[in-house]
C-alpha cells in the first residue's frame, strides 16, 4: 500500500543523490575558475618578464708577460682600484739595475767635471765662473738625488709587493695551523721595515724635487744677472743631456711598472672569464688564470661583476615594435621577498631581434627571438643579478 509518507522519503533521497553527483562538477568547475582567476591576475601584474643584470668587466692582461700573483679568488668581493693581479717584473728590475748603474757612473762624471771646472776656475781667478759652475752643478746634483731616489723606490715598492703577497700566504697557512706564528710575524716584521724605508725615502724624493727647484731658482737668478760663461755650459751640456736621457727612461718605467700591477675598475664580484662559446673549453678553464701562466695583452684573466644591477633586459616580440619606444613608462615586479613595485622607463631598444636568454623562453625546450629592450632599475628596488622581473606596460 502506498503511503504520502513514502512518496516524501523517495523524493528526499532522490535529491541527496542528485547532490551528491553534482558535488564533484561543482568542485571541479570551482578549480576551473580559480585558475582561471589566477592566470587572470597573473596577466594583470605583469605582462613579460626580464633579466636583472649588472655590469660585467673583463680584466686583461694590458702587456705580455707571466701571471706573478693572482691576489683573488672566485666569488671574492673586490673594491674599485684593488690589486686583482700582477705580471712578472723580472725584466723591469733589470732595466732598474740599469738605470742606477748609470746613475752611479753620471755622479762620478760630475764630479770629474766638477774638479776640473774648479781648477780651470782657479787659473782664470774667476769668481764669476766658479759661482755659475756651483749653481749648475747643484741642478745636476738634485737631479741625479731624484733620479736615485726613484730607482729604489721602485726596487723597494716591487719587493714589498712580494712580501705583501708572502704575508698573505702566511696568514691563509697559519689559520689552517700549517706554520707557527713566528713564521708570519717574520714576514710581517720585513714588509712592515719595507714599508718603512719606501716611506722614508718618499720623504726625501719630497725635499729632492724641492731642492730641485730652488737650485734651478738660483741658476736662473745668476743668469739673469751675469751672462752665461761658454765653458761652463760645454762642460756641462752632454752630461746634462746624459740625465735627461735616465730620467725618460725611469719614467717610462714607471708606466711600465702601472702596467704590470692589475687593478679592478669598480667595487664587485670576481666571477668566471667570459669566452666566446664557441671556444673549446675544458672544466675550470674558465675560471681563473694562474700564476706561472704566460698572457699575451688582451688575453682576460678574470672577470669582476658588479653586485648591484643597474638595469633590467627584456624582449619584445615582433607584434610589439611599433609600441615600444625609448621612455616608455612601465612598473618593474618583484616577486621575491621583500616584495616590491617600482616605476621606471626603457632606457634603450636593441637594433636588431635576438634570441632570449633560456630563462626567459615559455617552453624550455623552444628557443624564442626578441627585440632587446633596456629598462633602467630605480633606487631603491633591490635586486641581485640574474634575477627575473616582472614587467608591466610593454
Amino acid at each position: 500500500m502506498f503511503r504520502p509518507g513514502m512518496a516524501k522519503n523517495f523524493k528526499s533521497l532522490r535529491s541527496g543523490r542528485l547532490r551528491l553527483h553534482l558535488l564533484p562538477i561543482l568542485v571541479w568547475l570551482a578549480a576551473v575558475a580559480a585558475v582561471v582567476v589566477l592566470f587572470h591576475n597573473r596577466s594583470q601584474r605583469f605582462e613579460v618578464l626580464g633579466l636583472a643584470q649588472s655590469h660585467v668587466h673583463q680584466i686583461c692582461a694590458p702587456v705580455d708577460g707571466q701571471l706573478k700573483i693572482v691576489s683573488v679568488g672566485l666569488f671574492e668581493e673586490v673594491s674599485k682600484n684593488q690589486i686583482l693581479a700582477v705580471l712578472d717584473e723580472a725584466q723591469l728590475n733589470a732595466q732598474i739595475a740599469t738605470i742606477q748603474a748609470e746613475i752611479e757612473h753620471l755622479m762620478s762624471q760630475l764630479l770629474s767635471t766638477e774638479d776640473t771646472m774648479l781648477a780651470e776656475a782657479g787659473n782664470l781667478e774667476t769668481d764669476r765662473i766658479a759661482a755659475q759652475r756651483r749653481f749648475y752643478v747643484d741642478v745636476e746634483n738634485a737631479r741625479l738625488r731624484i733620479l736615485e731616489l726613484k730607482t729604489l723606490i721602485e726596487t723597494d715598492r716591487i719587493t714589498a709587493e712580494n712580501l705583501a703577497v708572502e704575508v698573505k700566504i702566511a696568514a691563509e697557512l697559519l689559520d689552517k695551523d700549517a706554520i707557527a706564528p713566528y713564521e708570519l710575524e717574520k714576514a710581517q716584521t720585513l714588509y712592515n721595515a719595507l714599508a718603512k724605508k719606501t716611506e722614508e725615502n718618499e720623504h726625501l724624493l719630497v725635499q729632492a724635487e724641492q731642492d730641485l727647484e730652488k737650485a734651478r731658482q738660483r741658476r736662473d737668478e745668476f743668469a739673469q744677472r751675469q751672462p752665461a760663461h761658454p765653458s761652463v755650459e760645454t762642460a756641462l751640456g752632454t752630461l746634462h743631456k746624459q740625465i735627461t736621457v735616465q730620467e725618460k727612461l725611469i719614467n717610462e718605467i714607471l708606466v711600465q711598472r702601472e702596467a704590470l700591477r692589475i687593478t679592478s675598475p669598480v667595487d664587485g664580484m670576481v666571477i668566471q672569464i667570459l669566452v666566446n662559446a664557441n671556444q673549446l673549453r675544458r672544466p675550470g678553464e674558465d675560471v681563473l688564470r694562474k700564476p706561472g701562466e704566460v698572457v699575451l695583452a688582451g688575453d682576460p684573466i678574470l672577470a669582476v661583476a658588479e653586485t648591484e644591477p643597474t638595469e633590467v633586459i627584456t624582449y619584445i616580440s615582433e607584434e610589439q615594435l611599433g609600441k615600444v619606444k625609448e621612455r616608455t613608462a612601465v612598473k618593474l615586479i618583484k616577486n621575491t621577498q621583500p616584495a616590491q613595485i617600482a616605476g621606471s622607463q626603457v632606457v634603450k631598444l636593441g637594433p636588431v631581434m635576438e634570441q632570449m636568454p633560456q630563462q626567459l623562453w615559455r617552453n624550455p625546450n623552444i628557443a624564442q627571438w626578441g627585440r632587446p629592450v633596456l629598462i633602467k632599475i630605480p633606487p631603491g628596488l633591490k635586486l641581485i643579478p640574474g634575477e627575473t622581473v616582472g614587467i608591466r606596460g610593454l
